[in-house]
């Protein structure tokens, strides 16, 4: 039952963009303004959208007057993040574990819905912050949007099933070594016919950092945490918040 190593390969394609074609805009949106507020970038910063996926905070960040530039491992994603206004031309496809960027590139970076954690072990999520020090000048602020790992291990739904864009979605999760797990079955109709019927089947997997072990592997490789919040409006971080996001900068 444990996901691939790399399942990120797999989910993050076509089926993906036809079951998600438009996430929630409005979210984008607060998000961009928190950072906007909080990193306190002149207009023109060279910012990194780091996992940018589908565009939708990139685009929000060029439209605040910065520099970005969008690097995803999916080429998919990125097709579909090539098709919003201003965002052609700004998009890179990479690993984050090690970036193509030089050093220092970038003024700010930002990391939103929950797009860190990902890897088999806790050392290649390291070499993710390392990347992302290296790449930001010293003083460069960032933002890493991750879940309240408390709150999804409380809140588990350990199943659920419902029809997304005419097709019959199944999903099974639970926790493993230290990591919550998703098994996501799409079947392609509404209903499923069991002698017709197959599934294509793929994962999601996500390391479960509470807020000091998180803050802590930022810190050891000279990323310090400035502020944490709860939610996109900046509120106040607690056990019943949903999101982590932590402003920062390199050291």
């Amino acid at each position: 039952m444990s996901a691939p190593e790399e399942w990120f390969r797999d989910w993050f394609g076509e089926t993906y963009l036809s079951l998600y074609p438009h996430r929630d805009e409005a979210e984008a949106e607060a998000a961009v303004r928190l950072f906007q507020r909080e990193a306190d970038l002149g207009p023109g910063a060279r910012v990194l959208d780091l996992a940018c996926g589908a565009g939708r905070h990139l685009a929000r960040l060029r439209e605040a007057g910065y520099a970005a530039v969008g690097m995803d491992l999916s080429a998919h994603l990125l097709q579909g993040a090539a098709e919003r206004p201003g965002v052609a031309g700004s998009l890179v496809r990479g690993d984050m574990r090690l970036l193509p960027f030089r050093d220092g590139a970038f003024s700010g970076l930002v990391n939103f819905f929950t797009s860190f954690g990902y890897f088999s072990s806790a050392a290649e999520d390291a070499l993710v912050v390392c990347e992302v020090r290296r790449v930001l000048e010293p003083g460069g602020s960032f933002l890493l949007d991750y879940m309240n790992a408390a709150w999804v291990v409380a809140n588990l739904e350990p199943e659920s099933e419902g029809v997304v864009n005419g097709k019959l979605v199944r999903q099974t999760r639970w926790i493993e070594d230290g990591q919550v797990i998703k098994r996501i079955e799409v079947f392609p109709g509404a209903e499923k016919d069991p002698l017709h019927d197959r599934a294509q089947v793929f994962h999601e997997r996500v390391r479960l950092y509470e807020l000091p072990e998180l803050a802590d592997v930022l810190g050891q490789h000279g990323l310090e945490v400035r502020a944490h919040f709860g939610d996109y409006k900046g509120g106040a971080f607690g056990e019943h918040s949903r999101r982590l996001l932590i402003l920062g900068a390199a050291r």
